[in-house]
């Protein structure tokens, strides 16, 4: 997408400061607070940001070699920082398994009603990693309309077999995600395919490879196909024809004199893999806020090698995406550890893998923080910082929580900065949903993200340091540094707005 040439001639009117919010600061600043802000140095950042995205790194695919080394040299930073590691067995580096597993049909089982089917002739694992054992009641829901209040309290706990699901492969997913997230067990959906048309199905289904992101778990959204006339037999004897649901428009839920079913699919190993996140942790000084957390993350990993462009160059270095973004929070890292008196809150330093893949490691990280989750009060997220316009970022998220009205305070009282903290420019492009802050949000947690855009060298192999405007980035770590600052020794945790909170965390929507 290419970029305006300015923006701040246009928007330097920065937010009206929320005057409910409380300010810490209030603009006076400690010479140790900023002694520790003008560490972070253009000549520093420069030099760091050109170790990460050199070729020697490989373009830091998820996994590889280069993605490994990148995360050994951050670890071996927060080492040198001081910081307590949060990764595994003491160390920085948090692990996750990257598995590709298939169906495995002669493994699976399934009991209906006391009557026993055939995987791959009678069902299907039709979506989701297919590996454990899931049992309970099981109730028919016929219909198209969206999921009440009252439909979806009839679903909790329970195995629901759909009759009338949408037409198409997205509209599916999002469907059975529905069914899911109203506490479904999992989603039988009855096809009247013939055999030839269900013959390909289970064809195609059992030979699906499917990804699963950290061992010995499961699929949210695992879902079944099932065949009409493996089940309309067994659904007759519990008061349910199954013909005559299939045109019901009406969404409603009949309870099937309590039928139980036990569900097993099983799946093979295909292959396996891992990829690091780097976790530091900076204890807070408060005796009682020090349990509470700010989480600052960025994602180390890019595309790899791919095609060469028309110099023969086939590495994608991502300098801006995301070895900008990277390379702050490590700045950032550094400049929080030198302080003589640290901020009241503790602070995570989270450099995360995957994100280029579907924002793997960060989802990881928020099932398995080295913290509470609850106590994550802020995530303040970094991505493409380096290119663009030299006075603008950015923030992202600044309307969902009063995080937005704290960085516009931060932002006005440092016009030193030379730096416009704007709201969402780009909504259509749904950046909220589309990096590693998504995922602590969905957890509950406030989050800013700051952004500069993306522009023609995107996903390019000319994504190269020489194009960065490090300068700009420096600035953009301090803007950071200084609310995190603030929000750290704010006594008040960050606060949802109560319209974003119910949009996105209670329904899930987005994605």
């Amino acid at each position: 997408m290419k970029q305006l040439v300015t923006l701040c001639s246009v928007l330097l009117c920065f937010s009206a400061c929320n005057s409910d919010s409380a300010f810490v600061s209030g603009g006076e600043l400690s010479e140790d607070v900023s002694a520790a802000a003008n560490t972070i140095t253009e000549a520093d950042y420069l030099e760091k940001i050109s170790k990460i995205a050199h070729d020697s790194m490989g373009g830091r695919n998820t996994p590889s070699a280069g993605l490994n080394k990148t995360a050994n040299w951050i670890a071996e930073e927060f080492a040198r920082f001081g910081l307590t590691p949060g990764g595994d067995d003491g160390s920085f580096l948090q692990y996750y398994t990257i598995e590709t597993l298939r169906p495995n049909p002669g493994m699976s089982s399934a009991q209906i009603g006391g009557k026993s089917l055939e995987f791959g002739s009678d069902i299907v694992v039709a979506n989701g990693v297919g590996q454990g054992d899931i049992q309970g009641e099981v109730v028919v829901l016929a219909g198209l309309e969206d999921l009440s209040e009252g439909v979806a309290s009839s679903i909790d706990g329970k195995i629901v077999l759909a009759v009338s699901m949408p037409e198409g492969y997205r509209t599916h997913r999002r469907a059975i995600s529905d069914l899911r997230r109203a506490g479904a067990l999992a989603v039988l959906v009855a096809t009247e395919k013939n055999d030839q048309e269900w013959t390909a199905t289970s064809d195609a289904m059992t030979a699906r490879n499917t990804l699963r992101i950290g061992s010995g778990s499961s699929s949210n959204n695992i879902a079944f196909e099932i065949r009409d006339e493996a089940i309309a037999d067994v659904l007759v004897e519990n008061g349910i024809d199954l013909n005559a649901l299939r045109n019901t428009r009406n969404l409603e839920v009949m309870e099937a004199n309590g039928m139980q079913a036990t569900l097993s699919p099983r799946s093979q190993m295909v292959t396996q893999d891992s990829a690091p996140n780097v976790v530091g942790i900076l204890e807070g000084s408060d005796p009682d806020l020090r349990e509470e957390y700010i989480a600052y993350s960025a994602h180390m990993d890019h595309v790899g090698i791919g095609n060469p462009d028309s110099e023969g160059d086939s590495i994608y270095n991502g300098a801006d995406d995301d070895a900008s973004g990277t390379i702050g929070i490590v700045e950032i890292a550094q400049a929080f550890s030198g302080m003589k008196v640290k901020p009241k809150r503790s602070s995570i330093f989270l450099l995360v893998s995957g994100e280029e893949k579907d924002l793997w490691g960060s989802a990881f990280f928020a099932d398995n923080p080295p913290v509470p989750v609850d106590q994550i009060v802020a995530n303040i997220n970094a991505d493409m910082i380096g290119r663009n316009w030299s006075d603008t970022v950015v923030v992202i998220g600044k309307e969902h929580s009063d995080l937005g009205a704290t960085l516009n305070q931060v932002s006005n009282v440092h016009p030193e900065l030379g730096l416009a903290t704007i709201d969402d420019i780009w909504p259509e492009e749904r950046f909220y949903f589309r990096s590693d802050h998504y995922n602590f949000a969905q957890k509950g947690i406030p989050i800013l993200f700051f952004f500069s855009g993306v522009h023609e060298d995107y996903h390019q192999p000319s994504d190269e340091v020489d194009l960065i405007d490090t300068e700009k980035a420096a600035r953009i770590s301090k803007m950071i540094f200084y609310l995190g600052n603030e929000v750290a020794n704010n006594p008040n945790r960050p606060e949802w707005n109560p319209d974003s909170y119910q949009e996105i965390v209670v329904e899930g929507g987005g994605r």
